[in-house]
């Protein structure tokens, strides 16, 4: 029937500078997670975050962790929650993403896409990003799932960001 949505949460405070991991996560969903910190903090200007954010303790957390995850799917997803974080936009809430990405920010394929869209669209998501270079996977996908679904072909990392983020007045809103 497909695979499962992951979802990320990411927080920062006060205390010394770091990432904590949580979540059951094995040894390459961590590597993800410490690309995705040192990608969002070697293009902070770019994505418009205060280079004192980096000063704060960050902890990323994966729920439902009893479960064992793993493997570079959810590098985007990380990158863009920490840029979420640091920028005070929230995700939209009909956006997923997947794709593992590289220190220079380009989004690698992935396994799975067929079974990652199945689960994006029993999830109630309309859009989601994934690798361009999983584009022929998308012949595998049943007709029906693509009509429901919004599907971005992303190459970098900052294009996933601008899509994924609401823009800045819905951040205000938010917050208030």
């Amino acid at each position: 029937m497909g695979g499962d949505v992951l979802f990320v949460e990411a927080s920062a405070h006060e205390g010394p500078a770091g990432l904590a991991l949580t979540g059951q996560l094995g040894d390459v969903m961590k590597e993800s997670a410490q690309i995705a910190l040192t990608f969002v903090r070697s293009n902070a200007e770019r994505l418009g975050i205060d280079p004192a954010f980096f000063d704060r303790a960050v902890h990323v957390h994966v729920p439902a962790g009893a479960t064992p995850k793993d493997g570079p799917s959810a590098g985007i997803t990380m990158v863009t929650a920490l840029t979420s974080l640091a920028t005070g936009r929230p995700v939209r809430s009909e956006v997923g993403m997947t794709g593992e990405v590289t220190l220079n920010g380009r989004v690698l394929p992935i396994g799975g896409l067929k079974q990652k869209l199945l689960a994006a669209q029993r999830n109630g998501l309309t859009e989601v990003f994934v690798p361009a270079r999983n584009e022929p996977d998308l012949d595998d996908v049943p007709t029906d799932v693509l009509d429901g679904l919004k599907v971005h072909l992303v190459g970098d990392v900052l294009d996933v960001v601008a899509g994924a983020l609401a823009d800045e007045a819905a951040a205000v809103t938010t917050a208030a």
